[in-house]
């Protein structure tokens, strides 16, 4: 899903799991499709003092189970969450200062695709994510 239509298509994605877009949703679903890279539920909160706190951790549970956000765990358990733009991806992710990246390489995917011919079973998915000090912080 793009990102610029998270606003205009938070009715329709409500709807299909089956809740109504209230006002606060919608304002909690304007708020993340203006975001760029990752965010915790607590920041959206706080930017949004107008809307109860279950609402927001809810809207954006809500929209993790849809697809509309994909979540990325820090070292520490505590969940970064961002628009997932529908293509596959992995995470790096800074110990340090606790940004998220999207990480894509051809090179890994095909390599977690032999590593499936191995593996007893079907396999339905899979996440890597990498754990780093990023650039900025080794400075």
């Amino acid at each position: 899903m793009v990102t610029d239509s998270l606003d205009a298509r938070v009715d329709e994605i409500l709807k299909n799991l089956g809740h109504r877009a209230t006002g606060p949703r919608r304002k909690v679903a304007r708020l993340l499709a203006s975001k760029r890279g990752a965010f915790s539920a607590e920041s959206i909160n706080e930017e949004l003092p107008g809307v109860g706190r279950a609402t927001v951790y809810r809207t954006i549970r809500l929209l993790a189970e849809a697809g509309v956000l994909c979540r990325a765990l820090l070292p520490d358990g505590s969940p970064r969450y961002s628009i997932d733009h529908s293509w596959h991806h992995h995470h790096l992710i800074c110990s340090s200062c606790e940004t998220v990246e999207e990480f894509r390489s051809s090179e890994l995917e095909r390599l977690l695709c032999e590593l499936s011919d191995e593996i007893p079973g079907r396999v339905l998915g899979h996440q890597v994510d990498f754990y780093l000090t990023c650039p900025d912080c080794l400075q």
